[in-house]
């Protein structure tokens, strides 16, 4: 399954980012602990850079991934030029309060009186931006939900007297390359539930963590993953959890539901759909599959031109 989702208010959000950063400073990029560059967007990347502005990506939901994974993607951000790295979870108060003094390092030119810092805050649906936002300011100033895109349009606040915080909608981006990003996005909550089929996330999931995680998902549910694949991870939920349809068979709706919801709470345990090893072999792959389709596309389009060069001479 291919997961696309770009609804029209984030088109507009787009439009508004590129617009405001301008006059931004530095950018916060939310990006979720558990999978960082599915859950960063290409979009955000191609504004600052084009602004050549300092990024400040934080790992957030850290307390549901997998720490040696995270400390993995630190080192992996920290070697880019203009960007930082910062691994929190926004149930520590304490991790949120380190925001503001970092910000004010990454632009040491900004932060007086004459000068403001001017910080744009962004990331995609549903990973903590809103929840991050209320954080900072110790009040609350932006919706929070447990469906994506909650906030949907711009806000300016204020953090002290010489920091402006521009809160943006959460936005995905129009087309997502690659189906495992889409699925990871989709596992994570991070896409509308219209967009998708539940049964096939959690397959993906259960493939994922067979490969991975099998001892945690013993752990949750009790039964061995030996020779299983991602379906039959959620026929053996069902078959613990007693779920069952009219005559019998097993509900696979209502166990790919409770697979999922047990990873998205962390009740499967701390969980890393990627790593940086993982990405750099996931493009590769996409990258020798586009080699691949573009021969194809060049063979069949040298064939029509022969074809038709044949019949010009037959006339």
């Amino acid at each position: 399954m291919s997961i696309q989702w770009f609804p029209g208010h984030m088109n507009a959000a787009k439009k508004e980012a590129a617009e405001q950063m301008e006059n931004t400073d530095l950018v916060i990029e939310v990006l979720d602990a558990r999978l960082p560059e599915a859950s960063c967007n290409p979009l955000v990347e191609q504004l600052r850079k084009f602004r050549q502005r300092p990024c400040l990506k934080i790992l957030n939901k850290t307390d549901l991934a997998d720490p040696v994974a995270t400390a993995a993607w630190k080192a992996f951000y920290d070697a880019q030029e203009g960007v930082t790295a910062y691994p929190m979870t926004t149930k520590k108060p304490a991790d949120v309060a380190r925001i503001p003094d970092i910000c004010q390092s990454l632009a040491p030119h900004r932060g007086v009186p004459t000068k403001p810092l001017r910080i744009m805050i962004m990331g995609i649906p549903n990973v903590g931006k809103s929840t991050l936002m209320n954080a900072l300011l110790k009040k609350r100033v932006a919706k929070v939900g447990d469906e994506p895109a909650v906030t949907k349009t711009q806000q300016k606040l204020y953090l002290g007297k010489h920091i402006v915080l521009v809160d943006t909608p959460g936005m995905l981006w129009p087309k997502i390359a690659m189906a495992s990003d889409g699925l990871m996005l989709a596992a994570s909550h991070a896409v509308g539930s219209n967009a998708l089929i539940e049964e096939e996330v959690a397959e993906f999931l259960g493939n994922l963590l067979l490969e991975r995680y099998p001892q945690l998902l013993t752990a949750r549910y009790g039964f061995k993953t030996e020779g299983l694949d991602g379906i039959a991870v959620i026929e053996h939920v069902a078959q613990r959890r007693g779920f069952r349809v009219r005559g019998g068979e097993f509900d696979y709706e209502k166990a790919a539901h409770v697979l999922l919801h047990d990873y998205r709470t962390g009740a499967l345990g701390r969980i890393s759909l990627e790593t940086p090893d993982t990405r750099a072999a996931a493009l590769a792959r996409h990258a020798a599959e586009m080699a691949e389709k573009a021969r194809i596309a060049e063979e069949k389009a040298a064939q029509k031109a022969e074809e038709a060069m044949r019949g010009k001479r037959g006339t």
